[in-house]
């Protein structure tokens, strides 16, 4: 095996690694023919099939999400994340990769298990306020910070010239998945998000745990040592991509070397790991719908 062929295998399986695909449990080439949620043609396979963007979007969106105080609870009071930051990671790809590229009815099935899952995700945050994951506003919080995440991390590192209509189309389709988790009213336009997002600012606040969550992003584990440097431009360039009143929310702040340093670094990783990865969610489905050999 040629040398170049080599060393793009191996980083494709450290980066498929810490994907949902290492989970197993879904064949994202059967059945053939079917679409799915979604299907080849919509926006969301264009922004949700690149892993570079995606996983940087996760960054900053986790972020974004934590900034809510009931977000934050829920995923203290229940989460593993703390212990098991990969686990999480694999667990959340797979949830939104299958949503995105499943069967319509493993899709349907990562849906209705979430459901049932948050049924349990109840309590009282730190200050005295009741939560629970089922709430269709909290739903639509988590679901807003994340989509806005995935979007702007396209923007910025795959397709700047993605339009407006096309952003738009972006909001509206992958709304269905929290509308079948439960939220309702959910914002489904660049301008409703960036409405939705301004109403929500008051209610935000930074504290102890939320700067605790940043802290162990930076110090997040990769897949191997090799991999250590490209984890840890991913984690900037996802805290970078915050929007800047949540960076002075949290505290942080880039110098504009530091900012171009970030920028030109993770266009050239992206491009790399584009070149690497060739069997991911994305292709494997391409393939069941017949787009691809």
């Amino acid at each position: 095996m040629p040398v170049g062929e080599s060393l793009r295998k191996k980083i494709e399986r450290q980066v498929l690694s810490i994907s949902g695909l290492a989970l197993g449990g879904i064949d994202f080439e059967q059945p053939r023919g079917d679409a799915g949620l979604f299907g080849p043609d919509t926006v969301v396979w264009q922004v949700h099939g690149d892993f570079s963007t995606m996983l940087c979007g996760g960054v900053s969106a986790l972020l974004l999400q934590m900034l809510h105080p009931l977000a934050l609870a829920g995923v203290w009071d229940h989460s593993n994340f703390r212990q098991d930051m990969l686990g999480r990671l694999r667990r959340t790809s797979q949830f939104v990769s299958g949503t995105t590229f499943a069967s319509l009815a493993d899709a349907q099935r990562l849906i209705e298990r979430v459901k049932s899952i948050h049924l349990g995700v109840t309590g009282v945050d730190a200050h005295g306020n009741s939560y629970a994951a089922s709430d269709p506003d909290l739903l639509v919080w988590v679901h807003v910070a994340e989509s806005y995440s995935f979007l702007q991390s396209y923007l910025r590192y795959r397709n700047p010239n993605l339009s407006l209509a096309e952003q738009d189309q972006y909001y509206r389709e992958v709304a269905r998945v929290v509308e079948g988790l439960g939220g309702v009213n959910v914002p489904t336009s660049v301008k409703e998000i960036d409405d939705y997002l301004e109403r929500m600012r008051p209610s935000l606040r930074c504290d102890e745990r939320t700067l605790e969550v940043v802290r162990l992003l930076k110090n997040a584990p990769a897949p191997s040592r090799a991999a250590v440097p490209v984890g840890k431009l991913m984690i900037w360039s996802g805290i970078e991509l915050l929007p800047q009143w949540a960076q002075d929310e949290l505290g942080i702040r880039f110098s504009p070397l530091i900012r171009k340093g970030i920028d030109f670094s993770m266009r050239r990783i992206a491009s790399v790991l584009r070149w690497a990865v060739r069997n991911g969610s994305w292709t494997r489905a391409m393939r069941r719908v017949g787009r691809l050999p």
